[in-house]
């Protein structure tokens, strides 16, 4: 269903501290990768299930009004100035890689076809909602790997993002999320940490299914938090649609789509424009 919108004793490990001006670890690894592109820049691919190919996630950022918190501004020029239009919203379907319903099966079976049809200079990747269900950690990790590998053979700069935690099946989603960590990890691809977040902004009550939010039962995305009242979807209420602070702990769609504005932005400054330059 999609809204209606247009991980005894313990040892610690010492770590060295990243100066504030040492790029993240991807930026390399990417930047040899984005070398190999052949395609047209600033094409951006969304691979995933129904929160992606809904249109509440990504392209109400291309009609946000100009008195967006600053932060979110810079960001939203560095996308509109290098993303082709057609990826806000037009780049929708399974012929695109997102379809309500799917699995990193799916998009393993699938990735082959779209890398040809699209050919992205950067892909945003988000399965694993129906993994929860579906399979095991095991095989999500294995074709989570293949999907994310074959991207990147293409040329295809990756971003990664987390599974979001799951009414019901907290623990599964949160081992899915940790999968997903290892693998932007070893891979060395940018992460959208969507689970994190959703935790860090609503940790007792992101869960819109809760008996608190029963005045929503009969449009359960309508309530004010970020998981909608299937406790499945991130949420959309009408009246937090916004890009204050409140709205992005309360609107779930609208946190991933900033979220994913700020990686995507910090990808085309650090990477891909750094090529065109």
């Amino acid at each position: 269903m999609r809204p209606f919108l247009f991980a005894p004793l313990v040892f610690v490990a010492f770590v060295a501290p990243v100066r504030a001006d040492e790029p993240p670890a991807w930026v390399a690894p990417m930047t040899a990768v984005h070398k190999t592109f052949t395609g047209k820049p600033g094409t951006l691919a969304l691979f995933g299930d129904s929160i992606t190919d809904t249109k509440a996630f990504w392209a109400p950022l291309a009609f946000a009004p100009k008195d967006v918190p600053a932060d979110i501004a810079n960001s939203l020029a560095v996308v509109k100035k290098h993303m082709l239009d057609d990826c806000w919203g037009k780049w929708r379907g399974g012929e695109y890689g997102n379809e309500s319903g799917q699995t990193a099966q799916w998009a393993a079976d699938n990735i082959d076809k779209w890398l040809k049809k699209l050919n992205p200079e950067c892909a945003v990747i988000l399965f694993g909602t129906n993994d929860i269900t579906r399979s095991d950690e095991k095989t999500y990790d294995k074709r989570m790997r293949q999907v994310v590998e074959k991207c990147l053979k293409n040329g295809t700069v990756v971003v990664l993002t987390t599974v979001p935690p799951r009414a019901g099946q907290e623990e599964k989603a949160k081992a899915l999320a940790e999968v997903a960590r290892k693998i932007a990890a070893d891979l060395k691809v940018p992460l959208i940490d969507f689970h994190a977040e959703i935790l860090k902004r609503r940790p007792a009550d992101w869960n819109g299914a809760l008996p608190k939010f029963k005045e929503f039962a009969n449009d359960g995305y309508q309530v004010p938090t970020l998981i909608a009242g299937d406790g499945v979807h991130p949420s959309f209420p009408s009246k937090l649609s916004d890009y204050s602070a409140e709205a992005l702990r309360s609107n779930g769609y609208q946190l991933r789509s900033v979220l994913t504005l700020h990686a995507y932005a910090d990808v085309i400054t650090r990477v891909l424009a750094a090529k065109a330059k």
